[in-house]
């Protein structure tokens, strides 16, 4: 029998150590957390993606009543990247999460479908997405989906 071992590259970092360009798509997820729609799990999810041109565009978890119709704050930011700007290849995505009043001290990970709308973008702009997650007390970097979603679903 074959082994096969899987290892994942993430820079863990506070949030003086981050680029500056790092820091800005972080303040825009976490600002990004107060407009999020989330009066049933009260867990705020922010997103925000920088783009080839420098734009910055950002999303929120949108909940719904008729669960689970609502949509995650990473797809709702990539989904809205590609929408206004489809010729614009994203090259990172900040994520934060806020609930009881303040923001986690750990970062949270995309959810499945999140990481597979992820590499979507990826492979369509043909260049890894970073990607940057926010807690108080660690900032983790990751530089491609693969290394979140190693054994991918890819029909490109």
């Amino acid at each position: 029998m074959k082994q096969l071992k899987i290892t994942a590259k993430i820079r863990i970092c506070n949030y003086e150590e981050l680029l500056s360009e790092e820091k800005i798509i972080v303040d825009k997820a976490k600002e990004a957390t107060f407009r999020a729609y989330a009066p049933y799990s009260k867990f705020k999810v922010g997103a925000a993606a920088l783009l080839a041109n420098g734009e910055i565009v950002d999303g929120n978890n949108q909940e719904n009543v008729a669960f689970p119709s609502g949509l995650c704050a990473e797809r709702t930011t990539l989904f809205y990247a590609h929408s206004r700007y489809p010729d614009e290849a994203v090259q990172a995505i900040a994520i934060a999460a806020y609930t009881e009043g303040d923001f986690l001290d750990r970062p949270i990970s995309p959810c499945g479908a999140c990481r597979q709308v992820m590499l979507e973008t990826e492979l369509r702009s043909k260049q890894p997405v970073k990607i940057i997650l926010y807690g108080k007390k660690e900032i983790l970097i990751v530089g491609s989906i693969k290394d979140l979603l190693p054994l991918a679903f890819d029909s490109l």
